[in-house]
């Protein structure tokens, strides 16, 4: 850690150019020659970029930022809140530390964190951080997270694990075996020193992957952000052996959606034709595979059993986007050419063996504008197209 960058008139520099094309800067002279010039522009990107994913940080004096990969990697702070809403107790250790937002909202639910991280300078970045944001229930360990696990040699009532994705031998990977630490072969092992286990997993993750390399699932979150998917969570217990929580959460801007069930439930749905209103669910829902259990509990109807979007006379509440269909005709060359060729329109495609960019190619709709085409498959097999308006 490069205590120098804390110096009074390089931190005001680092302010004054928070607007300023790192490029731009690149090319300048370094005005702090007692500096590396790349660690300060660094700085400048660095902060630039947390004023909206960690405005807490953001706007807290003499915080220091890590590389551009690492505030890369680190929750948000929305997502950390969420996640800070999960657990509880006296202590709770982080066995990837990373840059802290999450031990940071952690240490406001757990009398004590401890926060492990195998990159000795990032340690340190984060101990300095904590101080200055009066964060004075947290220890650090820099090393292998494991041997800081078996030397504590304690139980702790939490353990969180953000596994990276990045493998020396494999580069960018998906499958929680290839991650490090490998927590679907130190999972016995972890359960020894917590009987309870947060987990966060790239949103590209397959659920269904994901509970073939992992036991004791009790729930499964998937967080959304402004119909973003940005998180898995999996909350693990030791010898749960249980049905199986999903719960998805989409934060928007003015309104959070959340729509909670159990894993592999939901009747076949029921199929109707288009009737006055279409919903198409938030994203969040669309990774849970929820999509039977939507007609459980909303009284709304399956266009298709595969097309994933509902319909009703009468309009409800939903967690996703909700139209008013205002016409619905066939996807025929007559139709099409009367109804969109050359228009301006909003495409959606859902079970329909074209792409949204074939489909603009092909009948030249500009994107854009109030209306909104959802190109699906009805009950019958017939492709079909739903002109609507949002509501």
């Amino acid at each position: 850690m490069n205590n120098l960058l804390l110096n009074t008139e390089i931190q005001q520099f680092i302010e004054d150019n928070l607007q300023t094309s790192v490029v731009k800067l690149a090319l300048q002279k370094n005005p702090f020659p007692e500096v590396n010039w790349i660690e300060i522009i660094n700085q400048i990107s660095c902060k630039s970029k947390a004023k909206d994913k960690l405005p807490t940080f953001f706007f807290k004096k003499n915080i220091l930022y890590p590389s551009k990969i690492s505030l890369e990697q680190t929750s948000s702070e929305q997502t950390a809140k969420y996640k800070s809403q999960l657990v509880s107790g006296k202590n709770l250790i982080d066995l990837t530390g990373g840059f802290g937002v999450d031990d940071y909202f952690f240490s406001k639910k757990v009398d004590k964190i401890v926060h492990c991280e195998l990159n000795e300078e990032l340690s340190q970045i984060v101990k300095h951080n904590f101080e200055q944001l009066n964060v004075k229930n947290s220890d650090f360990y820099s090393g292998d997270s494991y041997e800081v696990l078996q030397n504590l040699n304690q139980k702790f009532d939490w353990i969180y694990i953000d596994p990276s994705r990045r493998n020396d031998a494999k580069g960018k990977v998906f499958m929680l075996k290839d991650c490090l630490p490998n927590v679907p072969d130190l999972i016995d092992i972890y359960l020894e020193y917590s009987n309870n286990i947060l987990l966060k997993t790239a949103p590209i993750l397959d659920i269904s992957a994901g509970l073939s390399e992992l036991k004791n699932v009790k729930e499964i979150h998937i967080i959304a952000i402004e119909n973003e998917v940005k998180e898995l969570l999996w909350v693990i217990e030791k010898n749960y052996s249980n049905d199986i929580k999903i719960k998805t959460f989409n934060s928007n801007k003015n309104t959070i959606e959340r729509f909670d069930f159990q894993y592999d439930s939901g009747f076949y749905s029921s199929i109707s034709l288009p009737q006055k209103y279409l919903y198409e669910p938030n994203n969040a829902i669309m990774k849970s595979g929820g999509f039977n259990t939507i007609c459980d509990i909303f009284p709304v109807e399956k266009l298709h059993q595969h097309s994933h979007l509902y319909t009703s006379n009468a309009i409800i509440e939903f967690p996703g986007r909700i139209f008013e269909i205002e016409n619905c005709f066939s996807y025929s060359k007559i139709d099409m050419k009367t109804f969109l060729e050359n228009t301006k329109a909003n495409v959606t495609t859902r079970n329909f063996p074209e792409t949204v960019e074939a489909i603009r190619k092909k009948w030249k709709i500009k994107e854009g504008g109030n209306r909104y085409c959802f190109f699906t498959t009805d009950l019958n097999n017939s492709k079909i197209v739903l002109l609507c308006k949002k509501i």
